[in-house]
């Protein structure tokens, strides 16, 4: 039973060292509606989900920027009430992303 709690003990501040960062969300949305939330995947990875609440369907691009590095660019075409997922990995981790998403009805 002592070995079970001292095993407990030493695992649990390794489950809340999770990755996080802060994220800034830049959106230009020109009239469509779409909602983005962001995602913290790993350490060196995130995320952004798209969805599209709008009638016609909206082109979204989005640069992610992790400081030194060259902006991830990821672009998707969005269906009327579709949702989508946009991810992109760095060769560094992460200390603050910056996110620019700019969206176009069609």
């Amino acid at each position: 039973m002592k070995r079970l709690c001292f095993a407990a003990l030493v695992i649990f501040p390794l489950s809340a060292a999770a990755v996080s960062y802060p994220v800034e969300l830049e959106q230009e949305l020109n009239g469509s509606e779409v909602l983005a939330s962001t995602e913290t995947i790993d350490r060196d990875m995130a995320g952004l989900v798209l969805q599209n609440f709008g009638e016609r369907p909206v082109e979204c691009t989005a640069s992610f920027r992790n400081g030194p590095e060259m902006p991830r660019t990821r672009r998707v075409t969005l269906a009327s009430g579709e949702s989508k997922p946009m991810t992109a990995k760095f060769k560094r981790d992460v200390i603050r992303l910056r996110i620019k998403l700019t969206c176009e009805p069609q």
